[in-house]
């Protein structure tokens, strides 16, 4: 594996976000080098390489303050982007893609014959796993969390009806796409609700928040909070239906079904590249 590579780069984040997680966004340039058994030098041209600023911005990002900020100065008004059909094809880093929704009846059987074809992937958020019909994307997960095994078995066990077939040449190309930001087609397997609420995190524009609360009055069940907030952490197709942009009505985090150092990662990340 190269210094270029996406998961090297996230494995050194990664480490550092353990670091910074334990004692704070104090930490010196030289204090997180050497955590990293690194060079100063060498750590800051890692990340820059991978978020485009300094590991003190980058830290910055992590913190709870930042979380607060976006949700204070970068809050989705979801009702509006749905009333102006930014969903109506999807909305993905200011990208339309083309996506389907499994019907009930198919959803019902379990996706029952469904080929799902699937493959291990570097990404910029560690090992992922990406699955795919032949309409699309179906299921992300991301490993360093669970390890490889229940990453692989919580997306597989979603659709039991389906044939589940490992097939790198097929979903690395599709890989490549999405994480590069790339127009991407997905088929949403989930409940009629669900694609409700993941509907509505794709009106979310890259950069932005929002809140469960929000997505709850977008899709016109205000009181469903906490069916909100299981449909959220049932997405199948982490990352590109991005999941990891709802937050409470404090600003908290609140939870992520793949981790928190990956949704403080993706959210630091967006932030860097939209210039928060």
């Amino acid at each position: 594996m190269t210094d270029q590579s996406p998961s090297y780069h996230y494995q050194v984040i990664g480490r550092a976000l353990q670091v910074i997680d334990a004692e704070g966004p104090a930490l010196t340039l030289e204090d997180l080098a050497q955590r990293m058994h690194m060079s100063p030098a060498h750590f800051q041209r890692v990340f820059s390489q991978w978020v485009g600023v300094s590991p003190k911005r980058y830290q910055q990002y992590l913190t709870l303050g930042h979380a607060r900020r976006l949700l204070a100065e970068r809050h989705t008004l979801l009702g509006t982007a749905l009333e102006t059909g930014l969903s109506g094809t999807g909305r993905l880093h200011d990208l339309f893609l083309t996506w389907e929704a499994m019907s009930p009846g198919d959803y019902a059987r379990g996706g029952a014959g469904l080929v799902i074809r699937w493959a291990w992937v570097d990404s910029p958020f560690g090992p992922a796993v990406v699955m795919a019909t032949d309409r699309g994307i179906c299921g992300i997960g991301f490993a360093e969390e669970k390890g490889d095994a229940a990453a692989l078995e919580d997306l597989t066990r979603r659709w039991p009806g389906a044939s589940h077939v490992e097939d790198p040449e097929a979903i690395h190309p599709l890989a490549e796409a999405a994480f590069g930001g790339r127009a991407t087609r997905l088929h949403l397997l989930g409940a009629p609700f669900q694609i409700k609420v993941w509907e509505a995190l794709l009106a979310i524009p890259s950069g932005h928040v929002t809140t469960y609360a929000d997505i709850a009055g977008a899709i016109g069940h205000p009181q469903a909070h906490r069916a909100v907030g299981t449909a959220v952490g049932r997405n199948p197709i982490s990352f590109l239906i991005p999941c990891h942009r709802a937050l409470r009505r404090d600003g908290g985090l609140g939870g992520y079904h793949w981790g928190l150092p990956r949704k403080r990662a993706m959210l630091a990340w967006e932030a860097a590249r939209t210039g928060l």
